[in-house]
């Protein structure tokens, strides 16, 4: 066997080596982004053709399995509070009083109005673990040397999207450029980032455009204010019970 496994690395080193090699890189991609744990401070604005409006708020998360975001303005929405824990979701409305538990069927609607999922902002899905790798090409994203690495969905992951393609720059493992297909592979929203600056240990793109592909004049834009990576966080700070008195 391993006389076989041989001759075929040799004969065939880049189907060995390619799948391992786009899975690590989205890894090392993913570990950048998420750390351990992070807590931070992110203004979300949406644009419209005839308006636009800004959404401040504050995040943490835990690995893959825990997220939560506190909406700290504007004043109609401040206080709402989202939560994953593994794979759950929930949102407290405090104006209402109320507990919504988020089913999987809404993982791809629109959060609070702006052209990201549910997914996209609580990454219920992994992007290591749900789907397939495969390095395609290698492109430039403005100044940075990228691989282009296609993610099709593992065949029993419950994934929001049918394909996604990402560009991930090959010495720092930026996230510079990502594309989401639907099932039929129609592209249905494109996110592009820059503005890089350090946090803490790590430097990282700090703006983030998401542009739908079919709404003209629509985009949603994420600017990261302040952001600290692996510090201490409980699991038990991502409960239900802290949902209604975190801040």
């Amino acid at each position: 066997m391993k006389t076989f496994i041989l001759i075929l690395t040799l004969l065939f080193p880049a189907m060995m080596t390619d799948a391992q090699n786009a899975t690590e890189i989205v890894q090392k991609a993913n570990d950048l982004v998420m750390g351990k744990t992070s807590k931070g401070i992110t203004t979300m604005t949406i644009e419209r053709p005839s308006w636009s409006r800004t959404v401040s708020m504050k995040s943490w998360s835990k690995g893959n399995d825990y997220y939560l975001i506190l909406i700290t303005a504007p004043a109609r929405d401040k206080g709402q509070v989202f939560l994953k824990r593994k794979t759950e979701m929930w949102n407290w409305m405090p104006t209402i009083s109320r507990m919504i538990k988020i089913p999987p069927s809404m993982m791809s609607q629109s959060w609070m109005g702006s052209d990201f999922t549910n997914d996209d902002l609580v990454k219920m899905n992994s992007i290591v673990e749900d789907y397939n790798h495969k390095i395609i090409g290698e492109e430039k994203v403005g100044d940075f040397d990228c691989y282009k690495i296609e993610l099709m969905p593992k065949e029993n992951a419950a994934v929001v999207w049918g394909k996604v393609i990402m560009w991930i720059s090959k010495k720092e493992f930026y996230e510079l450029k990502i594309e989401y297909f639907d099932e039929d592979m129609k592209l249905v929203n494109t996110q592009t980032a820059g503005n890089i600056k350090r946090f803490g240990d790590r430097t990282l793109p700090a703006h983030m455009e998401m542009i739908p592909a079919d709404k003209p004049g629509h985009k949603t834009i994420l600017d990261i204010e302040q952001m600290e990576y692996d510090t201490d966080i409980p699991d038990s700070f991502f409960s239900q019970q802290n949902m209604k008195k975190v801040r």
